[in-house]
């Protein structure tokens, strides 16, 4: 039985991509060696590994096994590099760190780029993903860290608060919808919804978090325009071009002179907090330790 860490790499892509080219790409592989690799793993193990169908590929139960051992196998490897990077001149330890939209851009901003001015030899692998998705991924050890709500159920993980997420809307100040609450500061999400709003771009966790919550009421939520950042969306808002859900911290930041009107939701999701995660703190490499450490100060 011969495979080395790239077969093992390898096959990882693959499976996380659904699609061996896919695969090949992350791998840095040729297309034709990919699949000898795949070819040979199979028959090393004696066991069909993928099963091929017209949207590409899927691990059998015997890949799903070697797939848990081959993310085992990748973290001990990035443990024993991160461990020994303090050693190695030049050597950099690489933290993956996945987080929602708000993490992004409203808590992470500053005290990443603290961390990463007290240590120069380390680089983050940072991605924008849904906090169920990245709960997942921590669970499964493709991401040291993560940054979630805790709105979603994280009880397999280490968890640790860092700061409130409370979200809310936001609108112009001569909007429809702030002539009708007057002076009233709370709202339920549904009676908006009958309005149109501004929303972030489609690979958003924050846009597919409220897609999903009108989605929950039996309603959609009406996006007349998408947008790459809460600058933008603040902007647009206090121009009266639409209504806007938010968190509270980015209305603020965005709100200079004071032109948008923002209410705060009764729903219970809307009152979220920030949560630092891991599956494990104490078996995390020597870099993502002192990463957490960072976060947490």
């Amino acid at each position: 039985m011969r495979f080395d860490l790239t077969d093992l790499q390898l096959f990882a892509h693959i499976a996380d991509s659904g699609s061996i080219t896919a695969g090949a790409r992350l791998a840095h592989l040729a297309l034709p060696s990919a699949s000898a690799r795949v070819r040979g793993l199979e028959q090393a193990l004696g066991v069909p590994l993928l099963r091929r169908g017209r949207r590409g590929v899927e691990p059998t139960e015997a890949g799903l096994a070697l797939l848990r051992h081959a993310r085992i196998i990748g973290r001990q490897v990035e443990d024993l590099r991160g461990d020994l990077a303090q050693f190695a001149n030049g050597l950099k330890g690489q933290i993956r760190l996945l987080c929602n939209t708000s993490a992004m851009t409203e808590f992470l901003p500053d005290a990443l780029a603290a961390f990463l001015a007290a240590h120069p030899g380390l680089g983050v692998d940072l991605e924008e993903r849904p906090s169920r998705d990245i709960v997942q991924a921590v669970a499964e050890g493709v991401a040291d860290i993560g940054i979630i709500t805790d709105a979603v159920d994280s009880a397999a993980l280490q968890t640790f608060a860092v700061c409130d997420d409370t979200l809310v809307l936001a609108m112009a100040r001569n909007h429809p919808l702030a002539r009708q609450l007057g002076q009233r500061r709370s709202m339920a999400f549904v009676d908006a919804l009958d309005h149109d709003f501004l929303g972030l771009a489609g690979d958003s966790a924050l846009q597919q978090y409220a897609t999903g919550q009108a989605a929950r009421l039996g309603r959609r939520l009406h996006c007349n325009i998408r947008l790459r950042s809460f600058e933008a969306v603040c902007r647009m808002c206090a121009a009266g071009a639409g209504v806007a859900l938010l968190p509270a911290t980015a209305a603020r930041r965005h709100d200079d002179e004071r032109l948008l009107k923002t209410v705060k939701l009764t729903d219970d999701w809307a009152a979220r907090k920030l949560l630092v995660c891991v599956r494990d703190r104490s078996t995390l490499p020597a870099p993502a330790r002192e990463l957490l450490a960072a976060l947490l100060d």
